[in-house]
């Protein structure tokens, strides 16, 4: 994007535009968070705002740009595509789909094989509802408090938050919310009529809760003892996030369902899929329209899926947040341990990180301060004293050091500022 006149002028018709056109509360909350310019440019790590500032991305989506902003591979891909045919007839085959199911099939645990295209992660977990419960011919599904699966009413009625929940009341019938990372609590739930048990293998929204060892391998095998199916949310957790291609493979578990989206197209298209064990799909034997989409699994966003694959690859991405993660998890447990009572806990795996402050009030200064010092983050949607930190997994080691100072010098600010 090429932007013409002058900076701040871009800003303010901007910030009316949304006051008066998109949703005047967005405006109001990222006035409050210290932004006064937009955005006009990204690549790599960095966004780049209208009044020239540089910004080093450490919320990244969160989690879409995993291969950084831009990526040049995925792009040049995409554009490729666009000149060849971006959108799908419907009528003949797909190769470049083709290609891609292919490629997913062999890169997912297990026997999980066939894959639907949609376009975002809340897509295919209305996908991956309506599947679990044309398969086993039942209604009712376990999901579990502070999970996040997307905004659309099967997928909100999935997620635990009830602040999100309440205003559209009643939701879709049949769930039901456990504790996360309680056995027992699940094994009580899971009855004759659960289609369905749904989880994160790493709670990403409620501010990065990582479940107790054993919990994955002892929900596969409830779902087992009782015909429940199991299906795995990687939305935010996969495509090398946790320094493993799916977070699920850390336990070695294989779900029946799994959910895909966010990175999936390579920070440059918007691409979610559900990939399922091969009895599920037996759904579509009869009817293989009986699940579609219009724009899901286009030609350009497959190809951008195909592209972001190769980069994860030939980047050894999963290796990268292993290892850039533990250096930036290591720098916030440090200034933790200087700021007593002020932090509560550091958690994550990889580059799937939450720093949980003592008050909600804190985080969001400090996400103010954070972009005072030209650094984003954000806290989670469903545990706002928690900051998430979800950089692209490109970022370098000189570039989480200068996360971790500026996160310092914002958390000292901020201590300051409260003792005044």
């Amino acid at each position: 994007m090429t932007v013409t006149g002058n900076s701040s002028d871009l800003a303010k018709t901007t910030f009316e535009r949304y006051e008066r056109f998109i949703n005047p509360g967005m405006a109001a909350l990222v006035k409050f968070m210290g932004f006064e310019s937009v955005e006009v440019r990204s690549e790599g790590c960095y966004v780049y705002a209208s009044d020239g500032a540089r910004y080093l991305d450490c919320f990244g989506g969160p989690g879409v740009f995993s291969m950084g902003h831009r990526p040049e591979a995925i792009v040049a891909r995409v554009r490729e595509q666009l000149e060849e045919m971006p959108l799908s007839s419907h009528i003949l085959l797909d190769p470049v789909a083709a290609e891609l199911a292919e490629r997913l099939a062999q890169v997912t645990p297990g026997d999980l094989q066939y894959t639907f295209f949609c376009n975002s992660g809340a897509e295919a977990v209305e996908g991956a509802l309506k599947a679990a419960r044309a398969c086993t011919g039942r209604s009712g599904f376990v999901s579990t408090i502070g999970g996040f699966h997307g905004k659309t009413f099967g997928a909100l009625s999935a997620s635990g938050r009830e602040v999100y929940r309440t205003p559209f009341q009643p939701l879709v019938p049949g769930f039901e919310h456990i504790p996360y990372g309680d056995a027992d609590a699940l094994t009580d739930a899971v009855g004759d009529d659960t289609a369905a048990v749904i989880l994160e293998p790493i709670q990403g929204e409620a501010g990065i809760i990582i479940p107790p060892d054993g919990y994955l391998t002892r929900t596969r095998e409830i779902c087992d003892a009782t015909g429940a199916l199991l299906i795995l949310d990687e939305i935010q957790s996969g495509m090398g996030r946790t320094g493993v291609m799916w977070a699920c493979e850390r336990d070695g578990v294989v779900p029946d369902i799994m959910t895909m989206g966010k990175a999936l197209g390579g920070g440059v298209m918007p691409l979610g899929a559900f990939i399922a064990r091969p009895e599920v799909w037996s759904i579509f034997d009869e009817n293989p329209y009986l699940h579609t989409s219009t724009f899901g699994g286009n030609p350009m966003a497959c190809a951008a899926g195909l592209a972001a694959l190769d980069f994860v690859e030939e980047h050894d991405l999963c290796a990268a947040a292993a290892e850039r993660g533990a250096q930036m998890k290591a720098g916030f447990e440090r200034i933790a341990a200087e700021h007593g009572g002020m932090i509560e806990a550091v958690r994550g795996i990889g580059l799937l990180i939450g720093v949980q402050f003592s008050h909600e009030d804190i985080a969001g200064l400090m996400i103010a301060g954070l972009a005072g010092r030209n650094i984003l983050a954000a806290y989670g949607l469903n545990d706002p004293g928690t900051i998430r930190f979800e950089p692209p997994l490109i970022i370098s080691a000189e570039q989480v050091d200068e996360a971790i100072e500026g996160f310092a010098d914002a958390l000292a600010k901020t201590a300051a500022m409260l003792e005044e």
